[in-house]
């Protein structure tokens, strides 16, 4: 009796507790899936930033500084004042490991030179300020009618001197600004001759420095960084007058606003009539410009589609589940373009097609996968190792075709492909994810529509694509050359024993047929340059070109070959300027 009052309390509790844990962590995986779902669905792709208004200021420079020299049986020493140093200058420069502007600052500030100090104590100047963005921005300066645009140094200056009264007070605010007193000598300053001549020297420069920058606006700043040229100085040849062990610079990319120069220390202004100048300048102010930064992807090929069409499965599985894209059952999974890499031998083999993965499920069910065999504690062989059941299993000679590093030997040709967020009608007036990604596809060499075959009217999905590119960019639909029809394989359900259902069949083969036949008649993309053919509203003869279309399953991987051999010969045709 005495037992079962003991053990019956623990077991029920254990029992209760554990139920309860099980339940606990299935309803917090499934809440914590659930989460990440809606948070992906209303970030609404800002986490990847294409376009971005930047306001950039140069460093101020130091101020010159008003001393005299002073040591024992030397009382009345020279003016000793230092200059002060030179501000920040700012440099934009390309940088591979980025793929985003989201790590830009919006405001960016020079760093100030150091003031001079006596004894003849130059101020430091400031070391280089450096924006990296990733490789393939644009940067553009706005112009000087733009609303976008922030004042620059001298509209800084006219707006703070606006809001005084008369122009005694502007005066004495101008002078605040440019010059620095010895103690108790600022009142004696402004009435001596000396001062009252290098006030006018003064007021020149700033003349002039304010026409050059009005000049500025003629001819504003434009960069397209496509490539990355950190080593650049490394390539430059090295100067045979240059002395023995100087040291290479570093590049720091393209200059885009100057630091102010620093201001004169007092003995710059020692004459034959004044011979103890009690003032000094001070440093300049720092360029401001105003930037903007489109990033454009950088891709050989685009993939185009309607929400769940399958582009990110097929880009999993031309990359062998390299790419690592988020696949899920609802629209919009895929927020930000991302881009990944083929690789293809002399002989068509890509290298994803030699990963050994059969299937590319949904992301949660791979995620949950993965981790049943992490808990089980037995890991898997690596994907370039063959069992030995596969290798007694070939009658003929096994080719060495590994993916990773093996495959290096093999390659022959890359290039890079784009997975860009579902496009729906209105994608061109900024309806969906819009504009955000639509940029990306304009750099593209060549365009790859992927269409839903299983879906009710695929060819309307066609249409669809291509009105919305050319409303957002006249002639952007010229770049497709390929329709890929995915989820072929939902067309026919397997039955009992491998067979399939011929009426399936052949409903299917008539759907691709139909499809085709779409596509020959209403797709055709005029290229120009061409002898013969139609002739467009400019008098230039433009030959007519179809699309191919290729049926396949990327989920189960099927058909994916012929699809890289094609296209390879697009990016080829757009490497030697043919497309």
């Amino acid at each position: 009796m005495s037992e079962a009052l003991d053990d019956t309390p623990s077991d029920v509790y254990t029992r209760a507790s554990s139920s309860t844990s099980t339940a606990t962590l299935g309803d917090l995986e499934t809440a914590r899936r659930n989460r990440k779902s809606e948070w992906k669905r209303r970030q609404g792709g800002q986490t990847f930033l294409d376009h971005l208004i930047v306001t950039v200021r140069g460093g101020k420079g130091g101020n010159g500084c008003v001393a005299f020299h002073r040591e024992k049986f030397k009382p009345m020493g020279p003016p000793s004042g230092g200059n002060g140093g030179r501000g920040s200058d700012v440099y934009i420069l390309p940088t591979p490991a980025l793929t985003t502007l989201s790590s830009v600052p919006r405001r960016v500030h020079g760093l100030p030179g150091g003031a001079g100090q006596g004894t003849w104590q130059h101020g430091r100047n400031a070391e280089p300020t450096v924006i990296r963005v990733p490789v393939g921005t644009v940067v553009k300066e706005l112009g000087y009618d733009d609303p976008r645009r922030a004042p620059d140094e001298w509209e800084a200056e006219d707006e703070a001197f606006g809001e005084l009264n008369n122009e005694d007070e502007k005066k004495a605010a101008w002078r605040e600004r440019r010059w620095v007193h010895y103690p108790r000598w600022q009142d004696e300053n402004v009435e001596r001759d000396t001062f009252k001549q290098a006030e006018r020297a003064v007021w020149r420069e700033d003349k002039e420095r304010r026409w050059m920058r009005r000049r500025r606006y003629l001819d504003p700043l434009w960069l397209d960084l496509s490539t990355a040229v950190e080593n650049k100085a490394d390539a430059r040849e090295r100067d045979v007058d240059a002395p023995l062990g100087l040291g290479k610079k570093e590049y720091l990319g393209h200059l885009v606003a100057r630091g102010g120069a620093g201001g004169l220390g007092n003995p710059n202004f020692v004459s034959q009539t004044s011979r103890s100048p009690k003032f000094a300048t001070k440093g300049q102010e720092g360029e401001r410009i105003t930037l903007s930064l489109e990033l454009k992807i950088l891709a050989d090929v685009g993939l185009v589609g309607m929400p769940n069409a399958g582009k990110s499965t097929l880009l999993r599985a031309l990359t062998g589940g390299r790419a690592k894209t988020e696949v899920a059952s609802y629209a919009f999974t895929t927020l930000n373009p991302i881009v990944g890499v083929i690789r293809v031998a002399d002989d068509g083999t890509f290298e994803g097609e030699l990963r050994g993965v059969k299937v590319f499920e949904e992301t949660a069910i791979e995620e949950e996968r993965e981790s049943e065999k992490q808990l089980a504690g037995h890991a898997d062989p690596p994907s370039f190792v063959l069992d030995d059941e596969e290798c007694t299993s070939h009658s003929e000679p096994v080719v060495d075709q590994y993916p990773g590093y093996p495959f290096d030997i093999l390659e022959s040709f890359r290039f890079t492909i784009s997975d860009n967020p579902g496009l729906i009608a209105g994608a061109s007036s900024n309806v969906g994810l819009g504009h955000s990604f639509l940029r990306s596809l304009e750099r593209s060499h060549a365009l790859v529509y992927v269409v839903d075959l299983a879906g009710d009217a695929p060819w309307d999905e066609l249409r669809a694509l291509r009105d919305e590119l050319e409303a957002y960019l006249p002639g952007m639909s010229d770049k497709a050359r390929l329709v890929v029809a995915n989820k072929a394989d939902l067309l026919v359900p397997e039955g009992g024993e491998g067979r399939y259902d011929e009426e399936a069949v052949e409903n299917a083969k008539a759907k691709l047929r139909r499809l085709e036949e779409f596509v020959k008649t209403e797709m055709v993309i005029l290229e120009g340059g061409g002898t013969t053919g139609d002739v467009d509203e400019v008098g230039m003869r433009r030959s007519r070109r179809t699309m191919d279309v290729i049926p396949v399953s990327a989920k189960y991987g099927q058909n994916l070959k012929k699809v890289v051999l094609s296209m390879k010969g697009y990016v080829e045709e757009a490497r030697r300027g043919l497309l």
